[in-house]
This record gives structure tokens, C-alpha cells and sequence, in this order.
């Protein structure tokens, strides 16, 4: 009788010897999020984040390009003057703001993109800003170009991509332990795909706790900047009336709703009126 035989492994042992491994996956997943707690030297917030604010900085210049290319093209600032403009208002809110202050102040790059299609304004890690055609030729002061570029440099210092980046690779980890763990069993598809939803709900609901803080920041910034937080009232109407006939809901939005984020605003202005109403605010020079 031979000592080692081809005898296979019963199946209850190899549905436990899986959801062991998928066990070790997920605690080893856990314990690498948590290792990357570190503080928001601007907001204070304890953050678990993926990359170093060096690293933030090179994935975005890296990405940039690209970004641009997909969305018209970055407009010369020397050869037109909405392009310097916005070159312009971004470089006062970081020289006057507390994102000046941050670890990104050398690394903001602020550029208009030729897309007259795409109502949009986005940040990349480490600091490349962007807003599109469709958006600025939409806003009507200098303000309300203040409070978008306000709120982009928010998501910059909030290190919103890096955290998004850590929590997506948590919820990777996780739905690859689930696939381990659910593998040879008659529903392990369905667990799999389950998993899936559940991490993409997630993230969604982290990104609009993002938005939140985004907006607080921007607020705050452009006011420091020396425009009127009421700008980003105008903001809003600009995006609700863009958002007319595509909207979705809102728990399924990456992006609170205009009508939502009016809330934030009302309350930033409520909160501070007697600091804003005694401090030297404008509007800015009129776009148009």
C-alpha cells in the first residue's frame, strides 16, 4: 500500500481550508489600512491613506497629460486670456489661503481644459487642477470661479484621492478574500458580485462626505482670497440647471446634489456672517 495516496481532500475540509485563507486575506487587508493612519497637517483628520504627499504629487503630474488630452486639451494661458485667468485666481488662493500652507503649495497647477461639452472641474492627486469650457464660460464672476477652484484645492489638501486610493484597495482585499472563501460553492458568483456592490456603495458614500468637506474648504479658502463665499450660491444654480434632464439619484451620485450641497453653504454663510460682513469681500471682476 502506497504511503502517500492520491486521495484528494474531503469537501467540507477544503471549504474550511478556504475560508481560512480567505480569513488571513481579509485580517492582513485590515491591519494594512490601519497601518496608514496619519494626521492632516491643514484639517487635523486623522487619515488612512494610501500614498505620501511626495507620491500624490508625482502620480498627478504623471496623470495630468492624459487627463487633459481626454478632455479637449489643456488652453495655452499665454495665448488666452480665460486660460490666464484661471492660472491667475487659482495662484491668489494659494498664495492668500491656507492651501498655501499645505504640503502641496509648491505643486498647484491650475489649467482651463478646451471641453465646451463637459460641465466639470476635477483635481488629481498632489495638486493638478482642472475646469472645463462647458463649466467656466457658464459662471458669471470672478467669485464663483474662486469657490470651484476653491473647492478642487479642498479635495487637494483634504488628500481625498489618497484615502479614496487606501479604502479602494481595502475593498479590493476584502472582495478577493470573499472570492477565495466563496470559490467551489454553488453561490460563490453571487457572493463575489455581492461583495462587489457592497465595496462600490462604500466608496460612494465616502465621496460624498469628500464633497462635503471639499466645499466647507473652498468656502473658507476663497474667502481668504478675498472673494464672497455667496459666489458659490451662483455655482450652484449653474450646475442644477446643468444637471437638468440627467439626473440620477442621489445615493447612487459620486457627487452630492446641488440642492444638497446649498445646505453646506447656507450654513457657512450663516455661521460666519459677522466675520464675512465685516472683512473686505467681493465678487470679482464680471467673466463677461
Amino acid at each position: 500500500m502506497p504511503v502517500f495516496g492520491n486521495r484528494g481532500i474531503a469537501p467540507g475540509r477544503g471549504m474550511n481550508l478556504r475560508w481560512i485563507i480567505a480569513a488571513v486575506i481579509a485580517v492582513g487587508a485590515i491591519i494594512g489600512f490601519y497601518s496608514k493612519t496619519s494626521v492632516n497637517p491643514v484639517t487635523g483628520e486623522k487619515q488612512r491613506v494610501a500614498l505620501s504627499p511626495d507620491q500624490e504629487k508625482a502620480l498627478g503630474l504623471e496623470a495630468a497629460p492624459q487627463m487633459a488630452r481626454q478632455m479637449g486639451g489643456a488652453v495655452d494661458p499665454r495665448r488666452d486670456r480665460d486660460a490666464a485667468l484661471v492660472a491667475e485666481v487659482g495662484a491668489k488662493i494659494v498664495r492668500l489661503s491656507d492651501a498655501g500652507r499645505s504640503n502641496y503649495a509648491d505643486n498647484f497647477n491650475f489649467q482651463l481644459l478646451d471641453d465646451t461639452q463637459t460641465v466639470n472641474a476635477f483635481a488629481l492627486p498632489g495638486g493638478q487642477i482642472f475646469i472645463t469650457r462647458a463649466l467656466f464660460d457658464r459662471l458669471e464672476t470672478e467669485g464663483q470661479l474662486a469657490g470651484v477652484l476653491g473647492h478642487e484645492a479642498g479635495h487637494v489638501v483634504g488628500r481625498h484621492s489618497a484615502e479614496q486610493m487606501a479604502k479602494g484597495q481595502l475593498g479590493q482585499m476584502l472582495v478577493t478574500a470573499v472570492a477565495v472563501g466563496a470559490s467551489g460553492e454553488e453561490r460563490g458568483q453571487f457572493a463575489m458580485v455581492a461583495a462587489q456592490m457592497a465595496n462600490q456603495m462604500t466608496q460612494l458614500h465616502y465621496g460624498r462626505d469628500d464633497e462635503v468637506q471639499a466645499d466647507t474648504l473652498g468656502l473658507k479658502y476663497m474667502a481668504q482670497a478675498g472673494y464672497h463665499p455667496r459666489g458659490m450660491l451662483g455655482v450652484m444654480k449653474v450646475l442644477a440647471d446643468a444637471s437638468k434632464g440627467s439626473r440620477q439619484p442621489e445615493f447612487l451620485a459620486s457627487h452630492p446634489h446641488p440642492e444638497s450641497r446649498l445646505e453646506t453653504i447656507d450654513k457657512y454663510l450663516n455661521d460666519n456672517k459677522a466675520q464675512l460682513d465685516q472683512a473686505n469681500l467681493s465678487d470679482g471682476q464680471p467673466l463677461r
